[in-house]
């Protein structure tokens, strides 16, 4: 199976993931193409070579008309302010192309970072979208709606319009939790905007020349301390980063690096991109992309993702997991439901409650627990924990899975996600309840027909 590993060992950004992905090795001159689809002017797209700690990578920058290179603007951390706490701040800051100059920058949008860096500069490409100057960035707002349009009007694949319109949306849900505030009232400054759109975009367009079957997340990495906001002093990892962590499973580590590494943008792009996350799955490397960071962090500052193909077992292998049992006749309804949720949430393969009888004809649930092996103590201490039980029985079996695969769809409604199970010459189509719910409320479509264009749209876009 052709995968996607992203390893996040320095954090991620948006223009770092378009930098690591072009690394590999895409073609530039028809990624610019893609990107020329887009129906928004005022800005020029910079791609070029690096060195950073001896390692080389790609850099990807966007420079807005009426800006020269090194006065990019970096984002507010309220997103009523200039462009909100959507553009790239961490990695994406204002920098110049020019070669062997040290420049520091302040910036008063929001976040306020003064850093310098050199760098030697090799251009590789540089595209322009400015028509006549007709944009000015100083005041100009656009909230999610419009920003959907955007992508709406553009000339963009379906999959490049749904999987950007689903980041963006992920953003501005975080940004309206963070700041009390309806989603369709946070709204974003041009400057910010335009950026944030230029990278999500370009993230879409890799991964569709790409063709990956399968995306995985390493750990993250963010760094500690605090950073300087326009309403003052905030934590890292900052509180959008935090929101889109929330009830999502995926790790978080902190690195002893005194400013943030990963992003609002780069959270977003990584959270819908990589279908899980964890230590790299057994692969044949093909090929290493690095996208290069702005910031000296010390040590290397970027994103490496690796292209290759996943050892998958043999169909009808079987695979051996723990099954643990507790029987409960003194428990409520509310606990053991939540004491299955806190379950799946710490990795249970599955959970489920069984009705049965015990001493005294009393009735009960047994409690069962499907887990990875290696996961039983944790698993275990939520159990006593969160429930009246005072022993846990555990058991070894073997197991048969089909080969299963996640695979995005684009539908007239957005995207939407298919599970593709197969086993020798059967093979099942399972469209994911949670994309088909939001098709039908949004599309006003019974439950069932939103399903059936799902399946429909996965036969047409996947041959299955």
């Amino acid at each position: 199976m052709k995968t996607l590993y992203f390893d996040c060992f320095s954090g991620i950004s948006g223009d770092m993931t378009i930098g690591a992905l072009l690394d590999l090795g895409i073609d530039r001159d028809v990624f610019l193409k893609e990107l020329s689809k887009l129906n928004l002017d005022g800005y020029r797209t910079e791609i070029s070579t690096k060195m950073s700690m001896g390692i080389s990578g790609t850099d990807f920058n966007v420079v807005l008309a009426g800006q020269d290179d090194a006065g990019k603007d970096v984002s507010g951390c309220d997103a009523g302010h200039q462009d909100g706490h959507l553009h790239e701040h961490g990695h994406g800051y204002g920098h110049s192309h020019d070669q062997d100059h040290d420049h520091g920058h302040d910036h008063d949008h929001g976040h306020e970072h003064d850093h310098s860096h050199d760098h030697d500069h090799s251009h590789d490409h540089e595209h322009n979208h400015e028509h006549g100057g007709e944009h000015t960035h100083t005041d100009r707002e656009r909230n999610l709606t419009d920003i959907e349009r955007i992508f709406d009007t553009s000339s963009f694949s379906g999959f490049v319009k749904a999987f950007s319109m689903k980041v963006f949306r992920e953003i501005a849900e975080a940004e309206a939790k963070v700041h009390g505030k309806p989603v369709n009232e946070v709204h974003f400054h041009e400057v910010g905007a335009v950026d944030s759109i230029v990278d999500i975009a370009g993230t879409a367009i890799c991964l569709e020349l790409l063709k990956a079957d399968r995306i995985v997340g390493s750990v993250l990495h963010d760094g500690s301390g605090f950073i300087h906001c326009r309403h003052g002093i905030i934590p890292v990892p900052v509180p959008a980063v935090m929101e889109m962590l929330a009830g999502s499973g995926i790790p978080l580590v902190s690195e002893d690096v005194g400013t943030e590494l990963v992003t609002p943008t780069g959270m977003g792009l990584i959270k819908c991109m990589a279908a899980e996350f964890g230590q790299r799955p057994p692969m044949t490397v093909e090929r290493t992309g690095y996208g290069l960071g702005k910031r000296d962090t010390g040590r290397l500052n970027a994103l490496r993702v690796i292209l290759g193909e996943t050892i998958e077992k043999q169909s009808g292998e079987s695979e051996e997991i723990a099954v643990m049992e507790t029987n409960m006749d003194d428990i409520t309804g509310e606990t053991l439901g939540y004491t299955m949720t806190r379950l799946m949430e710490a990795g249970a393969l599955d959970a489920f409650y069984t009705p049965i009888y015990m001493k005294k004809n009393r009735p009960a649930y047994m409690l069962s627990v499907l887990a990875k092996p290696g996961t039983e103590d944790l698993l275990a201490e939520i159990v006593f924990k969160e429930t009246t039980t005072l022993g846990i029985r555990t058991q070894y079996v073997k197991r048969i899975c089909m080969d299963r695969k996640i695979l995005n769809v684009s539908t007239p409604y957005g995207d939407a996600r298919v599970k593709v199970a197969s086993y020798g010459d059967i093979r099942k189509v399972s469209p994911e309840y949670e994309d088909c719910r939001q098709i039908a409320e949004k599309s006003g479509l019974p439950l069932s027909r939103a399903c059936s264009i799902v399946v429909e749209g996965a036969a047409k876009q996947y041959g299955i």
